[in-house]
């Protein structure tokens, strides 16, 4: 509040609002987007039971039900308790709790499963092949030009020789 009540009395208007009606300013980015776990995920590196090695060296909690993926608001950049920490920095995966419908999503450790980013259905392995694929069917048909071009310059000269 004491956010939204001073920018209207420096910029004498209402902040941007989210779709939600809520101030653009806290509630314009998602968790997920500026988290420091969030490497972790790009990378398919998840927490895969409470305090297990993963924990310890700090994975993504996103397997563990954090909702940091779908969830908008500055909870990572203004962390609470007088920008002491934050849920995720404390070991707990983000529960959604300035998004609509926060009481029926069932209970905090459901993970998210609509959900469509990379690295939750793919990791970094399976990229690099489909990216690879992509790289060997560019050249083979380039090859494949190539050679039909080759052909036809071959056959033309052939033409112009009788």
């Amino acid at each position: 509040m004491t956010g939204v009540i001073t920018y209207m009395l420096t910029f004498d208007r209402l902040p941007e609002l989210d779709r939600q009606g809520r101030p653009a300013m806290f509630y314009g980015q998602r968790i997920h987007d500026k988290c420091y776990r969030r490497p972790h995920f790009d990378a398919g590196q998840f927490v895969e039971h409470w305090d297990d090695e993963n924990a310890r060296k700090g994975y993504c909690l996103y397997k563990m039900g954090c909702k940091g993926p779908t969830t908008y608001n500055a909870c990572s950049t203004v962390r609470w308790n007088e920008g002491v920490s934050f849920p995720i920095q404390s070991g707990h995966g983000c529960i959604g709790c300035s998004e609509d419908g926060f009481w029926d999503q069932g209970t905090f450790y459901n993970r998210v499963t609509d959900l469509t980013q990379f690295g939750v259905e793919a990791n970094a392995d399976k990229v690099g092949m489909a990216a690879a694929g992509v790289v060997g069917a560019g050249v083979a048909a380039h090859a494949a030009i190539s050679a039909l071009k080759a052909a036809q310059k071959k056959s033309q000269s052939s033409k112009e020789e009788a």
